[in-house]
């Protein structure tokens, strides 16, 4: 068995050219380029992916190989997996899987019989060996081709940089090398999730945060590493879709990755080392003021501006004013996708990835972020305690919030917030009734307070836009005037929220 390390980029297909005159690959010892041709087994109801299994052959010129994979480590483009690779000679043959478990599953008559072709990818692979320091080794290959299943085709286009030999953090070096002059960035769906999701005729659609696999004994350092590279997944998940659709959605689902990470850092924070956090955060700190107005002029357009025009459509000076707000929110996500699309957001999530790596290298390897991790033996004693300091803060906020206070109401929407992304964050160690009790209360209180926020800060941004034309200040009056019996119900909705939330008791985690 060998363990497949490797990072993987997405390249845009018009910068082929570019990548090709990178500066790096004249270091190679040795290039090369052939075709690949890979045809993904499964059954019908793909019992071998839900296995965690993956079965391939590969045809590189008249040799055929057979490889097996089995789920290992993947987040953000990084991914670490046992593999197994041997010559095919006309049938399947498990005999060299030294995982008995592996082995004996596979292996299985009824399960052999009904393993079947389901996708197949066809590419160009043009691959450099770089020996970028003294005892490391990698690969560098560009693919180049396509993706078939059920009579639907995508491209192939990304980069791959796997581990030969040596160290591991070479591989981000490389990539940030890349992402200096050519817009590359951490691809989250591999070719076979690809072919999968094509063989299952999924369409695109926008990515939530998943569910994560958290114990009670794990170290909690350990749990911050898959927590945080969860939500730099989350991230990757929604690029695709927010830089070639018009869907709001990924953009809004790429800024709740942002933020999940910032709360994840935030509640780790004891365990973390000395400026760890400080150096993600400032190294995000570009991309989430992109996409926080994009966002912006998101919900300015259709919560707040469009229900009014809907409600008097035949006030003209509404239809100008829209017809502004319109323009800018088309500007602000057009330097958006801009910024998503350029080298600038690619060395951003490498530079994060990298550094979240880094520390699983570390804590894997058996060391600790700080003294304070060594005084927490399990993640169950360290998430309580997280927990309780969290839910005294919102129930302090809570005591001194007033309706008449706007920023005491967002102080207190941000302290739900964070409480509630730790209850997501540590859910696997509860109860799941008990949970979402906990979680739809905070839900609601939280969109509550955060449409309030909206709406207080729609005035500013609507005034923006009208500038000194008196019309259009007109009918920035008309929209506050429409919103105030919805602003006044949204108040009125606080208080009995912030009772129900002094009754509320988080959930027990159990061993």
């Amino acid at each position: 068995m060998s363990e497949e390390i490797e990072l993987k980029l997405a390249l845009p297909e018009a910068e082929h050219r570019n990548f090709l005159r990178h500066p790096l690959l004249r270091k190679a010892t040795r290039r090369e380029s052939y075709q690949l041709v890979n045809l993904y087994y499964d059954t019908p109801d793909l019992a071998l992916r839900k296995h965690g299994v993956a079965l391939r052959l590969r045809a590189q010129g008249k040799v055929w190989l057979q490889t097996v994979k089995c789920a290992g480590q993947a987040a953000g483009g990084i991914s670490a997996r046992p593999e197994w690779e041997t010559s095919y000679a006309g049938h399947f043959d498990f005999s060299a899987i030294d995982d008995l478990a592996v082995r004996n599953w596979l292996d299985r008559p009824k399960l052999r019989s009904r393993i079947a072709p389901i996708f197949e990818t066809n590419f160009q692979r043009m691959a450099w060996i770089l020996a970028p320091a003294a005892g490391t080794e990698l690969i560098l290959v560009l693919d180049r081709g396509w993706i078939a299943a059920g009579g639907r085709r995508e491209a192939i286009s990304e980069i791959e940089i796997e581990l030969l030999r040596g160290d591991a953090a070479h591989l981000f070096t490389v990539a940030r090398t890349l992402a200096e002059r050519v817009p590359v960035a951490p691809a989250a769906r591999s070719k076979a999730d690809r072919g999968y999701r094509l063989f299952r005729q999924v369409p695109l659609a926008p990515v939530k945060a998943g569910p994560l696999a958290l114990a009670a004994a794990d170290d909690p350092a350990a749990a911050f590493s898959r927590i945080a590279l969860s939500c730099l997944d989350h991230l990757q998940q929604n690029h695709v879709g927010a830089i070639s659709t018009d869907d709001p959605e990924y953009i809004h689902q790429m800024r709740v990755a942002t933020r999940r990470l910032r709360a994840a850092l935030r509640l780790f924070a004891p365990l973390l080392p000395v400026d760890f956090a400080t150096q993600i955060v400032a190294a995000l700190r570009d991309m989430m003021a992109v996409l926080g107005q994009a966002r912006d002029l998101d919900v300015l357009l259709a919560e707040i501006a469009e229900p009014v025009l809907h409600a008097l459509p035949d006030e003209p000076r509404l239809a100008a004013l829209i017809g502004i707000i319109t323009d800018r929110r088309f500007e602000r996500r057009r330097a958006a996708v801009e910024f998503l699309r350029s080298p600038r957001y690619g060395l951003i999530t490498l530079e994060t990835l990298s550094d979240l790596h880094g520390h699983a290298e570390k804590v894997g390897a058996g060391g600790t972020a700080t003294e304070a991790d060594a005084l927490t033996q399990h993640l169950l004693e360290f998430a309580t305690d997280r927990l309780h300091r969290l839910r005294k803060k919102v129930l302090m906020l809570a005591h001194r919030a007033r309706i008449d206070d706007p920023p005491s109401l967002h102080a207190l929407r941000i302290a739900i917030k964070r409480l509630r992304y730790a209850l997501e964050f540590f859910s696997p160690l509860a109860s799941p009734v008990a949970m979402r009790r906990i979680l739809s209360h905070l839900v609601t209180l939280q969109e509550t307070l955060g449409q309030i926020n909206d709406l207080a800060n729609a005035g500013a941004l609507l005034m923006d836009c009208a500038d000194n034309e008196a019309p259009l200040r007109e009918a920035v009056t008309l929209i506050g005037g429409w919103h105030g019996p919805r602003h006044q119900t949204l108040l009125l909705a606080i208080k009995p929220g912030l009772k129900q939330l002094g009754k509320l008791h988080l959930p027990k985690l159990r061993p």
